[in-house]
């Protein structure tokens, strides 16, 4: 069986101690899940971009596309008129859109960076995390995936499925927002970008498999804990 990797945290709160245990029977469950799909960082830019609101499959065919006529170069993406970029990443849905803010951040690279991410991997995270927040069109979650998985910072990504499972599990109530729950992570467990990764990707694969809008607990390696909590342990 595949051993999750040590976690020589120091004693924390139970929330922090209930996180650790379920990275631990998330992995031991799923094995290392292989996150971000993506052969560069520029890709991976690309794709935690075009992947708002679609899902993977689309943002493959788009990135393919980009590929093939040879759009996967900051330099070309710079030069390439927004309608051209528009239509070769059409697949990835709401197309028009996605290329004003894929230009957008392609705008922020050449004037704060020189068109180079070694620039950006240089600065303090928080600071540019900022940087990347104020670029019209990128949130919390894309700029955190660019920072966890494009640049390897060590920040927690957010997403749908982290918030089903912290609320199933009791751990955060309906009122939480993102910055809450990335704190929650942050505080809990030691800031380590291969960690993070693989916890994000778990957390992804239990919410494909298990924590869907429409729960299906049964054989999820977390259901004891909502067994626990049903017994007011």
């Amino acid at each position: 069986m595949l051993e999750a990797p040590r976690m020589t945290d120091p004693v924390r709160p139970p929330v922090g101690e209930t996180l650790d245990l379920f990275y631990h029977r998330l992995f031991e469950a799923f094995g290392p899940q292989g996150w971000w799909p993506g052969r560069s960082p520029l890709e991976i830019i690309v794709g935690a971009i075009l992947t708002q609101n679609t899902n993977w499959q689309n943002v493959e065919k788009a990135i393919a596309r980009l590929d093939t006529a040879g759009a996967l170069d900051w330099a070309v993406l710079r030069d390439l008129p927004a309608g051209q970029l528009a239509e070769l990443i059409r697949p990835a849905g709401y197309y028009n859109v996605k290329a004003k803010r894929l230009k957008n951040f392609v705008e922020w690279l050449w004037e704060s960076c020189a068109g180079d991410l070694e620039q950006a991997r240089e600065r303090p995270l928080d600071q540019l995390r900022d940087e990347l927040l104020s670029i019209n069109g990128i949130g919390p979650e894309t700029a955190d995936s660019i920072l966890l998985y494009a640049l390897e910072m060590p920040t927690f990504v957010v997403d749908t499925y982290t918030r089903r499972m912290l609320e199933r599990h009791d751990l955060i109530d309906s009122t939480a927002g993102y910055e809450d729950m990335r704190s929650l992570f942050q505080l809990a467990v030691r800031p380590h970008v291969a960690r993070y990764n693989e916890y994000h990707a778990l957390i992804v694969r239990l919410g494909k498999a298990h924590c869907r809008p429409s729960p299906r607990c049964a054989g999820c390696p977390l259901e004891w804990h909502l067994k626990s909590i049903a017994d007011g342990e």
